[in-house]
């Protein structure tokens, strides 16, 4: 059988229509500040003309809510009726204001009514446990509510990094923890019988992004639902790496017939993210056909693979939309790529690359980092340049900082969580200020920006001689 897409639920989220026999719709979201409404304005403008499908901005506050109207008010003079998403995080009132303005409001399960992780390990009865899940029930209900008035779609979107200590408690950082949180959330929704539902399960670990996805919809078909699927990779990095590390997770999924909406997340200017996402939708069948003759084709546990491609970026994507799946699922470990027109060590530095993202071989540091949104209060792609440059310059001399990953987050919202795959963190803590992890636990609090970059360093060296590492 060839490939095939999983029919799901048609959504509105404004005038546009997705899941269904839709084309998969392709996404973004601004980074600016979202009470300056000329500089977003300007930007989701861009990314519209990109061939930006949803527009997303992030909404931390009632002010920043309220002034969604703005935006709105200003893109729809000029002609543009891009659907405006919401994103909100650990205040449920928002989301109600937002749910009145916005097409769309995406809430996450971790904290939109469970209180703020401490990620530490904490028991629950089952009595306290039930307790939690009442309160979301009578806060949830009221918000849907308010959807429905102002026929407003909603994305229920879990994050790897953000799961509550409640779900923690009980399931642990895993897929099937994800999963739950996800489906909590879902269960209220078929009982007030609101269906203008999308839902995303992110991690910026491959793996478990792909493994993540593939039990939600084996669990939404066994409780009967055909809610649609957004993609994406969170914390992707920028890129070729961002490139490689995003189609290998979403390129898996769409090649299963999984996704409806896609956003691939780069550490650059969103617009630039949308002709990376179109490549992605308009090589599924290629892809997945090819996926099939490489499958078919595994020997000594090496996967051969040829393509014919002119452009580095197309080979780039295409071979890691092809095998992705392959190596997650650890069907072979080894890779060689074929492409007339690239050097034998070009394909092969491809090939690491694409055995990275899958996790089956570390070859280089991996910057783990935040695509960045309005929260975000340092410059996040100078700041990687300089984190990448230090690391670099380190590793020449010292071989244990080839192989790190590394974590640079604009904010908490997700940063201590999305860096447990990470061995050390950069996160923003505030204007000019920069906290430093060693995996999730803060070692050190709100550094000067200016100094932050060089104490990271000093901070994984002294960590590294001390072989608590």
């Amino acid at each position: 059988m060839g490939y095939q897409r999983r029919r799901t639920t048609e959504v509105n989220v404004g005038c546009l229509r997705l899941g269904a026999d839709n084309p998969i719709r392709i996404q973004s979201m601004a980074n600016t500040s979202t009470m300056d409404t000329e500089a977003s304005v300007a930007q989701a403008k861009r990314i519209v003309d990109a061939g930006g499908e949803i527009v997303r901005f992030t909404t931390q506050g009632q002010r920043e809510a309220l002034n969604m109207q703005h935006i709105s008010n200003a893109l729809r003079a000029d002609g543009y009726t891009v659907p405006l998403v919401a994103d909100v995080h650990f205040n449920a009132a928002v989301a109600d204001t937002a749910a009145t303005i916005c097409e769309k409001v995406r809430i996450n399960p971790g904290n939109y009514v469970d209180p703020a992780r401490t990620f530490k390990k904490l028991e629950y009865t089952d009595k306290e446990y039930a307790d939690e899940i009442e309160k979301i029930d009578k806060r949830l209900v009221p918000f849907l509510n308010i959807c429905k008035e102002h026929h407003t779609a909603i994305r229920i979107g879990v994050n790897h990094g953000s799961l509550s200590d409640r779900i923690m408690s009980r399931y642990g950082d895993t897929p099937e923890g994800m999963v739950e949180s996800c489906m909590e959330f879902l269960r209220i929704c078929v009982r007030e019988h609101f269906t203008d539902v999308v839902i995303s399960i992110k991690a910026s670990n491959t793996v478990v992004m792909v493994r993540t996805v593939r039990l939600l919809v084996k669990q939404m078909e066994a409780e009967r639902m055909t809610f649609p699927l957004h993609l994406g990779v969170t914390e992707a990095g920028e890129g070729e790496d961002g490139r490689i590390k995003s189609a290998v997770g979403i390129g898996a999924l769409l090649c299963e017939g999984i996704g409806d909406t896609i956003r691939v997340s780069l550490s650059e200017a969103p617009e630039k993210e949308i002709p990376v996402a179109k490549k992605l939708v308009d090589s599924i069948e290629e892809c997945a056909s090819l996926r099939e003759q490489a499958k078919a084709s595994i020997v000594d546990d090496t996967v051969t693979v040829e393509f014919h491609e002119t452009q580095w970026e197309d080979l780039q994507l295409k071979a890691s939309m092809t095998v992705g799946a392959l190596f997650i699922d650890q069907l072979a470990h080894q890779l060689i790529i074929k492409n007339d027109g690239f050097t034998k060590e070009k394909l092969t530095e491809l090939a690491d690359g694409i055995l990275q993202a899958a996790r089956i071989k570390f070859t280089k540091t991996e910057y783990i980092s935040c695509p960045g949104c309005g929260r975000t209060l340092y410059n996040l792609e100078e700041t990687i340049a300089k984190i990448r440059a230090a690391v670099s310059q380190r590793a020449m001399t010292d071989k244990r900082f080839a192989t790190l990953k590394i974590g640079i987050m604009g904010c908490i919202v997700n940063g201590p969580g999305e860096m447990a795959d990470a061995d050390y963190g950069y996160v923003g803590a505030g204007v000019g200020k920069v906290s430093l992890y060693k995996q999730k636990i803060c070692i050190e609090k709100n550094i000067p920006e200016a100094n932050a970059v060089e104490r990271l360093i000093q901070f994984i060296e002294e960590d590294l001689n001390t072989k608590i590492y």
